[in-house]
């Protein structure tokens, strides 16, 4: 495996929680300029595997590198390729949205000329700039999600981690942020997405994994899933089907 040709990287990772194997020598490739969509019933690893590529938490076995800096030894080169937004949003509620992307921009020594000229999109894009003044403790589920996401492209990543990205969001603002994630790719980056949101998966990856039980039980394209489900059906039913087989 040659890590640095790939976004991200994996080989042999394992995780556990006392007697419990959150993840098992899990070993995956992400290609740079790639969507790549993490699938898995509740509990089948996919948060877990999310926060040992971020660099939350550190495996038991194996590594793992991002953008050719391993995980861990040399953890700040790792993070400084990364954004990474969590399912659960998170704000400093006596600060406004507005002011909260301005810190975010100074953490990342971006000029105020580049920040002002990244934000102008990225505001109207997210059609954030209506509230944007106000103090995020005031913020809908929603709102701190398009907050955050905005927070998270500021500095233009070259990866872009993201588990549950259109939890509360409304069709509009989902249909944005797809194209969001599309545009990264186009331009290089990379989006590595877990999502229970298997339609929207189904029309934008590029990739898909699909870990049950801690082990990746698929991974390829939508033709290649469908081959090695051998149904030519939605990637819903392949889903249900490769989950049910691991079951068995």
């Amino acid at each position: 495996m040659n890590n640095t040709d790939h976004a991200i990287a994996l080989l042999g990772v394992t995780k556990s929680y006392g007697r419990t194997i959150a993840v098992r020598d899990l070993s995956l490739e992400v290609p740079r300029g790639k969507l790549f969509a993490f699938l898995g019933p509740n509990g089948a690893g996919k948060t877990t595997t999310i926060k040992l590529i971020v660099g939350l938490l550190k495996p038991d076995a194996g590594w793992i590198h991002v953008c050719g800096h391993q995980v861990g030894s040399n953890g700040l080169a790792a993070k400084a390729q990364l954004a990474y937004v969590p399912d659960q949003p998170f704000l400093y509620e006596k600060l406004t949205g507005r002011e909260f992307l301005h810190f975010v921009a100074e953490l990342y020594g971006i000029s105020t000329r580049r920040r002002d000229r990244l934000l102008e999109s990225l505001i109207r894009r997210l059609d954030i700039d209506e509230f944007l003044d106000q103090l995020t403790e005031s913020y809908s589920h929603g709102m701190k999600q398009r907050v955050v996401l905005a927070a998270a492209l500021l500095h233009e990543p070259a990866v872009l981690v993201i588990d549950e990205p259109m939890v509360g969001l409304d069709p509009r603002a989902i249909r944005v942020v797809k194209n969001l994630f599309v545009e990264h790719t186009r331009n290089g980056g990379t989006v590595f997405m877990s999502t229970h949101t298997l339609d929207i998966a189904e029309a934008v990856a590029d990739q898909i994994g699909i870990i049950h039980r801690g082990e990746l039980i698929a991974v390829g394209t939508l033709d290649e899933l469908r081959a090695q489900a051998r149904r030519q059906h939605s990637l819903e039913e392949i889903f249900l089907q490769l989950t049910e087989v691991g079951d068995g």
